[in-house]
């Protein structure tokens, strides 16, 4: 059962795992050489995922062809995005918060590489509804 207790130690762990990576790599990479060290770390770390997931738009209750992709969806609850940029910007914010909406996803993480500390600069995690239903513990 997922719990928001859960969903806290799978974010800990996913963000162990972005660290991890961004210690090996470095700053200043494209964001396909994290996500390809990421799914890496994420294997060696035992924590299951879908990559390039097919986001579903439902419109009018008619499936559209939209494709729409997220770069990570983590134990079917945990939706994570990931940038090497400058900076994240508000629309990055919008676009992880419609994925995790789509995919009824609790939690997200908007993860950026290109930043000097992970932990303190290169992460955002969102909540939604959804998480708000969970039991706590």
């Amino acid at each position: 059962m997922i719990t928001q207790k859960y969903l806290d130690e799978l974010t800990f762990d996913v963000l162990g795992a972005c660290i991890e990576v961004h210690k090996a790599m470095g700053r200043g990479l494209l964001e396909s050489i994290y996500h390809e060290c990421l799914k890496e770390e994420l294997r060696y770390r035992k924590i299951s995922f879908f990559t390039e997931l097919n986001v579903p738009l439902v419109y009018r209750n008619k499936e559209l062809v939209a494709n729409l992709k997220c770069d990570l969806l983590i134990e079917n609850c945990l939706v994570v995005e990931l940038k090497a940029a400058l900076e994240t910007t508000p629309i990055h914010e919008a676009q992880l918060m419609t994925y995790m909406k789509l995919l009824k996803a609790p939690k997200g993480i908007l993860v950026n590489f290109n930043c000097f500390n992970i932990f303190k600069e290169g992460q955002k995690t969102f909540v939604n509804e959804y998480f708000k239903l969970l039991p706590k513990v």
